[in-house]
C-alpha cells in the first residue's frame, strides 16, 4: 500500500512509497536526461570505426558499500558510476552509457533516488557517456544495480589481464591507499563532520574517489599489454594480473609509500598505513604493466619477472601484510 501525501509538502520531503513508480523514474530521467532512456530499450550506435562493444556490472548495498550518513546520495552516484567506468577503462575502452537497476523501501525519500541519479550523471558528464535505462523496485534496502557499457575503437587487442610479459614494467595512474584511509577516518571519527579538516582528501577518495576519465585508452594506444583498476586492494589486484599471464610481479615499495597525511592518518586511527596501500582498494587506481616506458599520467611501480611461488612480492620478499576486499 502506498503512503499517503501530506498537504502542503514540498516535492523533496516525498518518499517513493508516496509518488510511486512512475514519478521515481521521472525524477531520475530528470536528474540524468538522455533521449535514448524511456522506450522498451535504449538502441545505442558505434561512434569508432571496428569498435566492440564492452559491458560490466556492480551492485552496491546500502551499509555495506555505502553509508548515507557519511555520503550524499550525489556522491553513492558518483562513487557508483566510477567504480564501473573505471572497469571498462581497464580494458582500454571509452565508456558511452550507463544502466541503473534500483530497489528500495517505500520510504526513500525522493529526493534521494534523484541525488544518486545526480552523481551517476556528474560522472557520465565527464565522459561523454549517459543514463539510458534501467529499472526500480520495491526492496527491503537500498541496493543499486549498475551496468556500464563502453567501446573498445580500433583493432588493437583490448587490455587484459592475461597481457603480462616478464620483462614489463608495472605502471599506476592515481593514488594508493587513499580511499581505505578515509574509510578508517570515519569509523574512528563515527561521523564526517567529526574528522579534521586536514584529512577530508583521505575522506573524499572513499566517498566518492576521483577518476580521470580517458587514461585507459591512451595507455592501451601505447602498446602496454594489460590494465586492471585498483578496487579490492594493490596486492590482490597485481596477484590477478600475475596468475592470469604466468608470470611474477615485483612492487618497489618506495614508489606506492604512504604519504605524510596518511601517516598521520594511521597514527591517529591505531592502524598501519600499509595495510591500507596494499590490501585497502575502492581507489579505482589504473594498474597495469607496459614494455616501455611508464605513458603520461602514469608512474612506474615494479617489475614483472618470471613466475614464482610468490605471485606477488615487495622489494624481493613476501608481503608482510595479507587482504584485499572479498566479497564472501
Amino acid at each position: 500500500m502506498e503512503e499517503q501525501v501530506a498537504p502542503n509538502m514540498s516535492p523533496q520531503q516525498f518518499t517513493i512509497g508516496q509518488v510511486g513508480e512512475h514519478a521515481v523514474i521521472a525524477a531520475v530521467r530528470a536528474a540524468a536526461p538522455s533521449a535514448r532512456n524511456g522506450d522498451d530499450a535504449a538502441v545505442l550506435s558505434m561512434t569508432t570505426p571496428n569498435a566492440r562493444y564492452v559491458a560490466t556490472t556492480d551492485m552496491l548495498v546500502e551499509n555495506r558499500h555505502f553509508n548515507l550518513d557519511w555520503s550524499t546520495p550525489e556522491e553513492v552516484g558518483a562513487k557508483a558510476a566510477v567504480q564501473n567506468f573505471a572497469d571498462v577503462e581497464a580494458m582500454g575502452a571509452r565508456a558511452t552509457s550507463l544502466l541503473l537497476g534500483i530497489s528500495a523501501p517505500l520510504n526513500t525519500p525522493l529526493d534521494t533516488i534523484a541525488g544518486i541519479a545526480r552523481g551517476l550523471q556528474s560522472q557520465c558528464s565527464q565522459c561523454a557517456a549517459e543514463i539510458v535505462g534501467g529499472d526500480v523496485v520495491r526492496g527491503e534496502s537500498l541496493v543499486l544495480s549498475i551496468t556500464a557499457m563502453g567501446e573498445l575503437g580500433g583493432p588493437v587487442k583490448p587490455l587484459t589481464l592475461s597481457g603480462a610479459r616478464v620483462g614489463d614494467t608495472v605502471i599506476a595512474s592515481g593514488p594508493i591507499g587513499w580511499s581505505a584511509a578515509g574509510l578508517a577516518l570515519l569509523q574512528h571519527y563515527g561521523s564526517r563532520a567529526a574528522v579534521p579538516d586536514q584529512f577530508q582528501p583521505l575522506v573524499d577518495q572513499h566517498v566518492s574517489p576521483e577518476f580521470h576519465y580517458g587514461r585507459g585508452p591512451v595507455v592501451r594506444a601505447t602498446g602496454a599489454g594489460s590494465l586492471t583498476d585498483n578496487s579490492d586492494g594493490l596486492v590482490s589486484d597485481l596477484r590477478d594480473i600475475a596468475l592470469a599471464s604466468g608470470v611474477s610481479i615485483d612492487i618497489d615499495s618506495d614508489t606506492v609509500a604512504p604519504n605524510d597525511l596518511m601517516l598521520r592518518a594511521a597514527e591517529l586511527t591505531d592502524n598501519d598505513p600499509w595495510d591500507w596501500v596494499f590490501n585497502g582498494g575502492e581507489d579505482h587506481t589504473l594498474l597495469g604493466t607496459t614494455s616501455g616506458d611508464a605513458p603520461t599520467f602514469f608512474r612506474a611501480i615494479g617489475a614483472v619477472g618470471k613466475t614464482s611461488a610468490e605471485a606477488v612480492t615487495v622489494d624481493g620478499r613476501e608481503p608482510w601484510l595479507r587482504g584485499g576486499w572479498v566479497s564472501f
